[in-house]
Parts: structure tokens; C-alpha cells; sequence
């Protein structure tokens, strides 16, 4: 049996960007068999280990549906006052976002029992209509660029009741939404499988890299030669002839650029680029999504120089202070939360800020409240192994080769799991408007 035969007819559905539908479909809108309702406004202070089961915000991005087991959150006090009960077949949408490809996301809730939505979650009721199908037909490409267009704000997102009563989606006979949803229930977990192995296997490879990184910085790359105590708990045992050295016996150090709202640009003509904490990714500098700022603002120490290493030295994600990347163009400036360590040893010492060391000696600095944050004392009093040169040289080369095969595996997994992100966007869109057969 095939979910779109051979022998259908087609009709245009109306909308450009959805294409053709079956002929015996038809396009309705959402308020034309449903209504709205908000969740109700509660606070983390609210939650509990009992109650009513709570659904939040946070939620609705997990998957396309939500039973009962899945919930931790709960509430003690009677929330009907303050939010819509929730039904076992109540669609959900995420009434807010950090990006118009997010705003809107949908999910059934399939719970044995009444829950309650936390704010920003847009309650839709309906009976007459497959929910599970309802909720991947409202998260394909062509919903996704209705709730795009329809959406407002920049820096957050929102979407309103009033722009998705006017939604309009193809709905074929109940049996057959049935089917769509059974088909892509059974084709999307596969592919949530497939996805989970290869993400399984980035993690692996990324346990491997770092353990890798950590023996040659710590031990060298002789296995044979004889180690002494370095003196350091988090640090171990290290070669004999290795010494121990701070990083301002053999660097020097900046603090970034204090600038406010008002001394931005938006050109790039006549001004530099700031490097800030979301530019370090994966222990490389990315140059794209920067700002600026005029050129005369900036002085000569808080421009940066290829071969610097630019660390992140203040986060409200204390998991993100110490990050590290090597500068690799010129004619950059960086942020106050940030900080260049020059040395002309740099190539070595980049792979001792990819290990954990650096996260162990970070826990021994300062931290303020809700702040994670390292002085630029703090890192001219960090301790490290230091070998004599052409050991560093060795190391450093061939932590460049063995580390980029690494990566260049965890891309080409990556990679397959976009593809297979696309190929599951691409289906659920046809499959929802009869133009998939099964498979």
C-alpha cells in the first residue's frame, strides 16, 4: 500500500510555497476547527516534586510529542486559575525564539493525565483531526515559512495566536492522516536513531582527541622516558627533564576592549572587528558575526596579531571561561571578556589550553556569583609542563596532524547527520501533503 499512489490527482494547493496536494484534500484553516488558549505564568520558584505535571517552554524543542514520563517539572499549587488545563491530544507551540526557523515549534502531548503550560507556549484544541499528524504537518518546511513571514521582534522572536489562527494546511481523510503519522513516526525514529549512533561516535572521538592532547602535553610523545612528580595534583607526573613554568615568565598578556552600545558601527569601513567569546569555536576563530567599532576607539594593545592566542576570561557560562583559539588573521580587535596571551611559544602552549588542565586550574581561581571569570593575574600565574623547544615543536606538529584527522572525521559525521537532518525535513514536508509513498 502506498501512502500516494500512482493514480492520484493532483490540485494546487493555493500557496505557492506548498506546491500540489492531493485533489480529495482540502486546505483549512487552523481556527476553523480549533481554538487558543496561553499557558499560564509560572516561575521556576513555582516547581516542585509533586503537583501537577508542568510543561515548559523548554520542552517543546525535545521532540514531536510529549507524554506524561517525560515531565520532571511539577507544581504543588492549583494552576487553574492561572493556566489552561492540558489535554492528552493539545497541540503546543513555542510562542517564542532566538530565531525565526525555531519560532513556533509544535508538539502533540499524548499524557495519561492533565499537565499545564508554562509561559510562552501557545495551547491549540482540537477533535476532529489526527493531533500527531497536525503537529508534523506543523512543523514542515512549508508551516516553518508561514511562521517565519508571520513572526516579529529580532533579538527575541514571538509569534502570536492571531497569526497562527490564519495557518492554512492541507488535511486529507482521517485514515489517511493516521497512516502519514504511523509512517513517519516509524521512518523518524529510525532516523533519531541513526543520529543518536553517530553522535555517540563524535563523542567518542572527542574523548579520544582529548585524551590524546592531555598524554602528549603532559608526558611528551616517548613512552619510555622517565617521569618525575610535577608538584601539581591535576597535573600528574611528567618527563624528568621536563620544567614547570607560569605563563608570565614567558608571555605576555591583555585584557580586551571596554567599549559601550554607542561606539558601534555598522560598517566595516574605517573600523575593526571585535572578537568576542561566540567567535571561538571548537579551538578555531570564526570571523563571521562580528561587530565593530571606529577605528580610531582602538589602541594598540587591544589589536590582536596572527599567532596570538585569544582566551575567553568572563562568561555567565562558567563551562565557557578558558576557551581558546589561536588568531590566524590580522587587523582585529577583542572584547573586554576576552584576553591574548603572546609568546613566542604559542604553538605549544595553544594545545595546552585544549586540554582539561585548564579547566582544573580554573577551578582554583576566583569565580564571582553567576559569573564565571579569570583575572589577567590569574593567567600569568597559570602553571604548566614546559619541555625544551624542539620536544614543543614535536608535540605541536604532531598534535596538528593526528588532531586534524580527528576532526576532519567528526566533520564528515556531522556532515552525514545534516544530510540526515535535511532528508527527515524533506520527507516530513512531502509526506504531509500526499506526495510520499511508503517506503
Amino acid at each position: 500500500m502506498s501512502l500516494a499512489p500512482q493514480s492520484i490527482v493532483y490540485k494546487e494547493s493555493g500557496i505557492p510555497w506548498l506546491g500540489k496536494i492531493p485533489k480529495h484534500w482540502e486546505m483549512r484553516r487552523l481556527a476553523s476547527f480549533g481554538s487558543f488558549s496561553k499557558g499560564g505564568n509560572i516561575s521556576k520558584g513555582d516547581l516542585s516534586d509533586s503537583g501537577n505535571s508542568v510543561i515548559l517552554y523548554g520542552d517543546i524543542y525535545t521532540k514531536y510529542e510529549i507524554k506524561t514520563s517525560n515531565l520532571k517539572s511539577k507544581v504543588e499549587k492549583d494552576l487553574e486559575s492561572l493556566s489552561t488545563p492540558i489535554y492528552s491530544g493539545d497541540i503546543l507551540f513555542a510562542g517564542s525564539g532566538e530565531t525565526k526557523e525555531d519560532i513556533g515549534k509544535a508538539v502533540v502531548y499524548q499524557g495519561d493525565e492533565k499537565a499545564f503550560a508554562g509561559g510562552d507556549i501557545i495551547i491549540f484544541r482540537q477533535v476532529e483531526n489526527n493531533s500527531l499528524f497536525l503537529s508534523y504537518c506543523l512543523n514542515s518546511q512549508y508551516a516553518k515559512t508561514f511562521k517565519a513571514i508571520e513572526s516579529k521582534g529580532e533579538i527575541i522572536v514571538h509569534i502570536y495566536t492571531s497569526n497562527l489562527r490564519d495557518l492554512k494546511i492541507p488535511l486529507p481523510p482521517l485514515q489517511e492522516q493516521k497512516a502519514i503519522a504511523d509512517f513517519l513516526d516509524k521512518k523518524t525514529h529510525q532516523i533519531e536513531e541513526f543520529i543518536a549512533k553517530k553522535q555517540k561516535l563524535i563523542t567518542l572521538l572527542e574523548e579520544k582527541k582529548q585524551t590524546l592532547i592531555n598524554q602528549c602535553v603532559t608526558q611528551g610523545l616517548d613512552s619510555s622516558i622517565s617521569l618525575k612528580d610535577s608538584g601539581v595534583e591535576w597535573l600528574g607526573k611528567i618527563p624528568t627533564h621536563w620544567e614547570m613554568r607560569k605563563i608570565k615568565h614567558i608571555a605576555s598578556t591583555n585584557i580586551g576592549l571596554v567599549y559601550s552600545p554607542n561606539d558601534l558601527t555598522k560598517s566595516s569601513v574605517n573600523s575593526v572587528g571585535i572578537l568576542r567569546s561566540n567567535n571561538i569555536q571548537g579551538g578555531k576563530i570564526n570571523y563571521l558575526n562580528l561587530i565593530y567599532i571606529g577605528s580610531e576607539k582602538v589602541g594598540k594593545k587591544q589589536i590582536v596579531s596572527i599567532g596570538d592566542l585569544l582566551m575567553c576570561v568572563r562568561n555567565g557560562s562558567e563551562a565557557l571561561v578558558g576557551k581558546t583559539a589561536k588568531i590566524t588573521k590580522n587587523n582585529f580587535s577583542f572584547g573586554a571578556f576576552m584576553a591574548i596571551i603572546r609568546s613566542p611559544y604559542n604553538d605549544y602552549l595553544y594545545w595546552i589550553f585544549q586540554t582539561d588542565l585548564l579547566r582544573k586550574s580554573i577551578a582554583n581561581f576566583s569565580v564571582s556569583i553567576g559569573i564565571g571569570q579569570i583575572s589577567q593575574e590569574d593567567i600569568k600565574n597559570f602553571i604548566f609542563s614546559f619541555p625544551p623547544l624542539e620536544e614543543q615543536k614535536a608535540i605541536a606538529e604532531y598534535l596538528d596532524t593526528q588532531i586534524a584527522k580527528i576532526d576532519l572525521a567528526i566533520s564528515k559525521i556531522k556532515s552525514q547527520i545534516n544530510l540526515i537532518k535535511e532528508y527527515k525535513s524533506t520527507l516530513i514536508s512531502e509526506a504531509v501533503c500526499g506526495r510520499v509513498g511508503r517506503c
